[in-house]
C-alpha cells in the first residue's frame, strides 16, 4: 500500500494564531440557603449558550479583562470571587471572506464573580440574550463541554462556600 506525503504547502495551509481571553461564570443566590443561579449569554447571530468572555487588550489584566467583558456582555455589575479554570480550544476564521483560514489556539482565563446589581438589558451589541438558570439547567443549557466542566466545578464551589457559611 502507498502512503501519500503531505506537500509542503498543506503543512502550512493554515497558519496559527494564539488570542488569550478572559471571562466569568457569574452567579447569586436570590436569598440564603437557595441553590444557586448563574448567568449564560447567547451570542449575537449564533445558537449558542456560552459563559461571557472576551478578549483581553493591552495595558490590562486577565483580572480586568474578565470583569469589563463580563459586564459588557451582561450588563451586569460583578466582583471577583476566585479563579475557576482555563479553558483552551482551537477554532478557524478568515480575516476577510476571501483571505486565508487561520487556525486560531485560544485561551480562556475564567473566574467565579459575584453579582453586583446592575441591568441585563445594557449589554452590549454583541449579545442577543442574557439568561440566568439554576446550576443544573445551566449544565444542561451550555453548548461547549469545557464550560459545562466549570459550571459544574463552580457548584462544587458555590455548594462548600455555603456550607462553610461564606
Amino acid at each position: 500500500m502507498a502512503t501519500r506525503k503531505k506537500s509542503a504547502k498543506s503543512k502550512s495551509a493554515f497558519r496559527t494564531l494564539r488570542e488569550f481571553s478572559a471571562g466569568g461564570l457569574i452567579w447569586r443566590r436570590r436569598a440564603p440557603g437557595d441553590k444557586a443561579e448563574v448567568v449564560l449569554v447567547k451570542p449575537a447571530g449564533k445558537a449558542t449558550w456560552v459563559l461571557p468572555k472576551g478578549g483581553v487588550e493591552s495595558k490590562e489584566t486577565v483580572e480586568q479583562a474578565a470583569m469589563r467583558e463580563c459586564e459588557e456582555e451582561t450588563g451586569f455589575k460583578v466582583s471577583i470571587d476566585q479563579p475557576l479554570g482555563q479553558v483552551t480550544y482551537f477554532y478557524a476564521r478568515r480575516e476577510s471572506p476571501n483571505g486565508p483560514l487561520l487556525r486560531i489556539f485560544k485561551r480562556v482565563n475564567f473566574f467565579l464573580m459575584r453579582h453586583r446589581g446592575g441591568d441585563s438589558s445594557r449589554h452590549d451589541d454583541e449579545i442577543a440574550d442574557v439568561q440566568w438558570f439554576g446550576i443544573d439547567d445551566a449544565v444542561r443549557k451550555a453548548s461547549h463541554r469545557n464550560e459545562r466542566e466549570l459550571i459544574i466545578k463552580a457548584a462544587q464551589m458555590l455548594d462548600q462556600a455555603a456550607s462553610a457559611g461564606t
